[in-house]
């Protein structure tokens, strides 16, 4: 139970801005359960936001909501996703070799392919957010597509091999093993069986995060922190969509 709480707190202050100042030990078991509760940390970041719009929702207009949430959503995360998704923008939009692409997420400089994919992906989040908002989809589907999006990573993590053995993805991905994404799913499961609603994210989900795993292979022959910020990334992008379409055109 000590390993479990060390690791979900380390888990918090890895992905998250949330001021825990509290000293984990870094070790196979803590980490272990570290990458067990990346959804568990979604799902946390996912009732923030979901709470705070509740709060406002009724006394702010609804475009200053939809700019409220995506900065809280921003700001939670440190936008710690977000660069890893202008590192891979640069590296794919460049049309290099292999070797150059990864020194091209290596340097800590935006290139103009980072700075437009920051832009467009901002920008289709904020009008997602706003159709949602104006369609009156539940608010606690944030909780979903935040949850579902950092399993996917999770499962990407354990199933595709790192592109090198250092850094923080392979550290990460040392002392797991396929078992640790059972783990992982079960609190997506355990509010699933409340929600029966939001079944329909889990083939959404399946569909997407193989695609993804599909196009990192044959891009990148393994992952890192910067792939693995851009599943999170992509998957909240792909959360939002579908939920849109599926509460506007299914369920509508």
């Amino acid at each position: 139970m000590k390993q479990m709480m060390f690791g979900f707190i380390l888990a918090i202050q890895f992905l998250t801005r949330l001021p825990v100042p509290f000293h984990c030990p870094w070790n196979k078991h803590t980490s272990k359960w570290a990458i067990r509760s990346y959804p568990l940390v979604g799902i946390l970041l996912g009732s923030i936001i979901t709470a705070i719009t509740w709060s406002f929702e009724s006394y702010l207009p609804l475009s200053i909501m939809t700019l409220l949430i995506i900065t809280l959503w921003v700001w939670l995360t440190g936008g710690l996703h977000l660069d890893g998704w202008m590192d891979v923008a640069d590296a794919v939009g460049s049309n290099a070799s292999l070797e150059r692409k990864w020194e091209i997420m290596k340097d800590p400089h935006v290139g103009s392919f980072g700075n437009i994919a920051l832009l467009f992906l901002l920008a289709w989040k904020v009008m997602l957010i706003y159709v949602l908002l104006d369609s009156f989809v539940p608010l606690y589907s944030f909780l979903f597509i935040l949850a579902f999006s950092r399993l996917g990573a999770v499962a990407l993590m354990i199933i595709l091999p790192t592109a090198k053995q250092q850094g923080l993805a392979w550290e990460w991905k040392k002392n797991i093993s396929q078992l640790d994404c059972l783990y992982a799913a079960v609190p997506i499961c355990v509010i699933l069986f409340f929600f029966h609603e939001f079944l329909y994210l889990l083939p959404a989900y399946f569909l997407f995060f193989v695609l993804f795993g599909f196009w990192i292979k044959h891009t990148f022959k393994g992952t890192n922190g910067d792939l693995l910020g851009t599943a999170i990334e992509g998957g909240e992008l792909w959360g939002l969509a579908i939920t849109w379409i599926y509460f506007s055109f299914v369920m509508g």
